[in-house]
């Protein structure tokens, strides 16, 4: 019995503390607040769009307020032409727009890509429109196209063209000056992108390609655009749903105008809800806008089979 006592009992185990949920829910409760402002600013807004959209809502007309269920959508695809026309300009827009900046884009990727003296300060040269604001963009193009000061008048005094002209109030150059405005900055996002993805292309797959014999034409098709598959297809949706939205370079440029040649659809809008006050109408449009740009996008994506590999 004394030899059993003298036995020292074994150490009983630590007891496993509970873990506290306090640290598993520490990162959630620092993203809270991020999320709340977040979810005010963004999620609130859009539903009130939508909300409005169902309603005849005009502030200076208040004895018309009320709900109007879907009259403001048929109103808009059976009794409002400038609809039509602005829908019809935004596509022209955002194809003419997108598809210049993609094909200048890529070009000016490939060549600061190479190697050759000077190509950071190149590079710099290239991407530096895009550090610069629409509207400062469009202040800049306003001066150049001023016909007092601009490019015009120094064509004038070689003799190509007349003294006075305005490219921006003139319904057949209005739209070739807008867009020569918005590629100068616009065409730096597609090259910093393309760009980026071009770097990351094995050096071993163009000389394998040398050495079987291929071109550098056979090289940029079959290397090159299959792996800048992916960047491209992104690069031109974003910028695609950019240029839809475009206001701040229009409004400052033309105002929507010559006789509403450069009016686009969030043009419309603005000056709908802004200037005449109609903001049922006004949501009703950028819900129809918002429901185009969803389908497109989608449609966009499943046909370019974004993020996967072509067979």
């Amino acid at each position: 019995m004394a030899q059993a006592a003298a036995v020292a009992k074994p150490p009983a185990p630590p007891r496993r503390r509970r873990a506290s949920a306090t640290p598993r829910r520490l990162p959630y409760l620092l993203i809270a607040p991020a999320a709340l402002l977040m979810l005010g600013f963004i999620a609130y807004p859009v539903i009130s769009v939508f909300y409005y959209s169902l309603q005849n809502y005009n502030p200076t007309k208040p004895w018309r307020n009320g709900y109007a269920g879907f009259d403001n959508f048929v109103h808009a695809f059976t009794e409002d032409p400038v609809f039509w026309d602005t829908l019809t300009f935004s596509a022209k827009w955002v194809f003419v727009e997108v598809g210049l900046q993609l094909m200048f884009g890529l070009a000016l990727a490939l060549i600061v890509n190479q190697t050759f003296v000077g190509r950071s300060l190149g590079r710099a040269l290239v991407f530096s429109p895009w550090a610069v604001s629409g509207v400062l963009t469009s202040a800049i193009w306003v001066l150049l196209y001023n016909s007092q000061t601009g490019i015009t008048r120094y064509l004038a005094d070689v003799g190509i063209g007349s003294y006075g002209t305005s490219w921006l109030s003139d319904t057949s150059t209005v739209f070739p000056a807008a867009i020569v405005a918005d590629l100068w900055r616009g065409v730096p996002f597609f090259a910093i992108l393309i760009l980026a993805d071009l770097q990351s292309v094995s050096k071993d797959l163009y000389e394998a390609a040398e050495v079987d014999g291929a071109s550098r034409l056979k090289q940029f098709w079959h290397i090159t655009l299959p792996h800048l598959k992916d960047a491209i297809v992104l690069s031109t949706l974003l910028r695609a749903v950019w240029e839809f939205n475009n206001v701040d370079l229009l409004y400052t440029l033309t105002g929507g105008g010559p006789a509403g040649e450069t009016t686009t659809l969030p043009l419309y809008i603005a000056d709908t809800s802004v200037d005449a006050h109609n903001f049922g109408y006004a949501s009703a449009l950028t819900t129809v806008a918002f429901v185009i740009l969803l389908f497109c996008s989608m449609v966009y994506l499943r046909l370019s089979k974004f993020g996967r590999e072509a067979k």
